[in-house]
């Protein structure tokens, strides 16, 4: 209890895909206090599976909506039973996962700025009659309150929309259409329409379900959400998640009147002004005063969504890469003058609102490269390693590129090999196949990254995370483009960290104004 007593912090969360996260950081930004609700594990009367539903067309992936808010009751109760100090927390902010959206029902904000501390959150926002769960076949798969609880009950729908739900197409090109194309609508707001975005999730409720929609006085992405609870009151959405929605012209920072009017009426009004990332929203609800003891001064600072808060998590600056090597591979970009393209992502950066971030998303990863390890090398990593070390870097000219789901940057499928001569070939020798695995994969990211306005800096460093990336030989593998990548890349493992260290990155100046 002691260990958690008397020490002035700052707190960082993650509402991800799978759980609740929380860590401490004191004023020299250690950790020294971390816990987690695993939705699956923790939560069983949801009904999750890896903290989503999946509905019966197999398109449509929802989570609950209380079921983040009762994570986050169960992990406020651990701390207070462990002895945590509330009072010295200075400040706090975190991260959601990103594109996922809450509809906050018409009076909503009385609710949250008239919280009791006698009771828990989840308590006070849920409709006092039990709530529908995945919808049986024939009823619509938005799950609306039911109507007679609107005295209690604060958002909409219960099953909120995730990044996993893939049923949108139809209106994606419908907004693609609206604004004059895909590459149109990559240039206004960062990326092309894909089925995951916000607005077209927000179009798909008002098609489907216009009464829903019609009750909905804001709606929050799954980070301003979270900001929401503790702050009370409706946390704007900030620049570097609202880019991840089709909806914000990355620009000048403000929603595009045409992707807003071709999503839903009166959009804009139910959004709210966004904000730089780095804003401080608010000072949290007093019903976090009276219930846990925080400080009444205690700041909230807005919250953004997973991928930006990797890339300041990882203290990425002008020119730098991070590439996370995991079952899908990501590519983090920090872009001054950036090129919207049709393949990735572009965000305004989470740390210089001047700035701004690509993100890279490359779905043939590590269950690739396990692949043709379990294929050609006995399913070792050692023999795999020792096939790299056996060729030479270029691999004299051999290069292949091998996707054997369909790839996200670029829609392509196949294994696909090319001689030294520039001729396809049907296969190569085991050595020369790993080491041209390996290098087709950094070339590839190599190729797309220029493409959206990427440019190797004197000072570029890359941090590599993720599995793969405690395997050296295969970091070696960059080596072959040392004009992309000029240095060895350092190791940077523990994603929640990084994730979860947003918190840190953005309340250090809190602690040169209040310690």
């Amino acid at each position: 209890m002691a260990e958690h007593a008397g020490r002035r912090c700052c707190l960082g969360w993650d509402f991800s895909t799978q759980q609740v996260k929380v860590v401490a950081v004191d004023a020299e930004l250690n950790v020294f206090y971390e816990d987690s609700v695993h939705f699956d594990r923790d939560l069983l009367e949801f009904g999750t599976q890896g903290g989503v539903h999946v509905h019966e067309d197999g398109l449509t992936v929802t989570s609950p909506v209380l079921m983040w808010v009762q994570a986050l009751d169960i992990i406020l109760e651990k701390m207070k039973a462990s002895g945590f100090d509330f009072s010295q927390v200075l400040a706090l902010s975190g991260a959601g996962q990103q594109h996922g959206s809450v509809y906050w029902k018409a009076g909503a904000s009385q609710v949250l700025a008239s919280l009791s501390p006698d009771l828990l959150l989840h308590e006070q926002l849920q409709p006092s009659r039990t709530l529908l769960r995945v919808p049986p076949s024939g009823i619509s798969p938005w799950d609306v309150m039911p109507p007679g609880d609107a005295g209690k009950a604060c958002f909409s729908i219960s099953d909120c929309p995730v990044w996993m739900d893939s049923s949108t197409t139809a209106q994606c090109r419908q907004l693609e259409a609206t604004v004059g194309g895909a590459q149109a609508l990559s240039c206004l707001t960062g990326s092309r329409a894909y089925e995951r975005f916000t607005g077209n999730q927000i179009a798909k409720l008002y098609q489907q379900n216009p009464e829903a929609y019609s009750h909905t006085e804001r709606i929050s992405l799954v980070s301003s959400f979270a900001a929401s609870l503790f702050l009370g009151s409706h946390s704007p959405i900030d620049y570097s998640d609202g880019s991840g929605m089709n909806l914000l012209r990355i620009q000048d920072k403000v929603w595009s009147q045409a992707c807003l009017g071709a999503c839903a009426p009166h959009l804009e009004e139910k959004l709210g002004l966004p904000v730089p990332s780095c804003s401080v929203v608010g000072a949290i609800s007093s019903y976090f005063v009276q219930r846990y003891g925080f400080p009444p001064g205690c700041k909230v600072v807005a919250f953004t969504g997973d991928n930006p808060a990797s890339l300041a998590g990882m203290r990425l600056e002008e020119g730098d890469i991070a590439v996370s090597l995991g079952t899908s591979d990501t590519l983090f970009l920090w872009l001054q003058e950036p090129t919207p393209t049709l393949e990735g992502h572009i965000f305004c950066n989470p740390v210089d609102p001047q700035h701004y971030m690509a993100l890279l998303c490359f779905k043939n990863g590590s269950l690739m490269r396990e692949k043709i390890r379990d294929e050609l090398a006995s399913s070792s990593w050692s023999e795999f390693s020792k096939a790299l070390q056996s060729t030479e870097m270029g691999n004299c000219g051999n290069l292949g590129f091998y996707f054997d789901v369909m790839e996200i940057t670029p829609e392509i499928i196949g294994r696909h090999r090319f001689s030294a001569e520039n001729h396809e070939v049907s296969a190569f020798p085991w050595d020369v196949e790993i080491r041209a695995l390996i290098e087709g994969q950094f070339m590839a990211k190599k190729i797309h990254a220029e493409g959206l306005g990427y440019r190797v800096m004197p000072k570029t460093k890359i941090l590599a995370t993720g599995g793969a990336s405690h395997n050296r030989d295969i970091l070696q593998g960059w080596g072959a483009y040392s004009s992309f990548f000029p240095r060895k890349p350092a190791l940077y493992s523990a994603r929640g960290k990084q994730i979860l260290s947003y918190a840190q990155v953005k309340t250090t100046a809190l602690y040169n104004s209040t310690l």
